[in-house]
């Protein structure tokens, strides 16, 4: 199906999903360092986290080639990134830990559930399903990124919300479509929603409740 949208909405769009790839792909290269994996394997992670959740998206909505096909500058990007933080970074650098993850991770989320949101309802997708695109486009390609590097995917352990945010981000940005408010706002209001709740859930210490058995 194809998109039809201002100029403007398909710049916004490209830019924000730039961006998220390049956290993305950032919070990849940081957890490949805490695992100290040679550098197939940091571009590998690199590039799952950066790409993972986008592919799906574009996978379950049908669209092709994948946005990485279509902009292949962001696979030479996050090629010249992770090459990049080999040759300069170091321990005391980055300290490469799950704090240091949060960050570029928490940004990645509030720019990718935008997009994915914003792109399902270009589409004319339902409003549920233009909220799990979201979803999926902001936590998926985190999730392989941890399954790679044989970790339980931190979207799933630390119980702060993540999913969550996205899916309230994705909400906002559906709610705002359905009053008079400019083209931009909606997806801007869904970055900023997502990524300051999981801003706010890392640095208050909120927490879903577990399963107890």
């Amino acid at each position: 199906m194809e998109i039809l949208s201002p100029p403007l909405i398909d710049t916004l769009r490209l830019v924000l999903e730039f961006i998220a790839t390049a956290a993305f792909a950032l919070s990849g290269v940081i957890m490949a360092a805490r695992k100290r994996l040679d550098v197939v394997g940091v571009c590998v992670v690199g590039f799952l986290a950066a790409f993972g959740g986008g592919t799906l998206r574009d996978v379950l909505l049908d669209q092709r080639p994948f946005f990485w096909v279509r902009h292949v500058e962001f696979v030479w990007g996050i090629l010249a990134l992770s090459l990049a933080a080999m040759v300069f970074m170091r321990q005391h650098h980055i300290q490469p830990t799950e704090r240091a993850m949060q960050w570029p991770d928490t940004i990645g989320l509030g720019l990718f559930a935008a997009v994915g949101t914003d792109l399902a309802s270009a589409l004319g997708m339902p409003a549920l399903v233009a909220v799990m695109m979201g979803v999926t486009t902001g936590v998926f390609g985190g999730v392989l990124r941890d399954v790679v590097c044989n970790e339980i995917p931190q979207a799933f352990r630390d119980h702060r919300p993540y999913a969550l945010c996205a899916f309230a981000g994705g909400w906002v940005d559906l709610a705002l479509r359905q009053v008079a408010a400019p083209e931009w706002l909606p997806v801007l209001a869904c970055v900023a929603v997502t990524a300051g709740l999981r801003a706010l859930a890392v640095w208050r210490n909120w927490e879903l409740p577990a399963w107890r058995i």
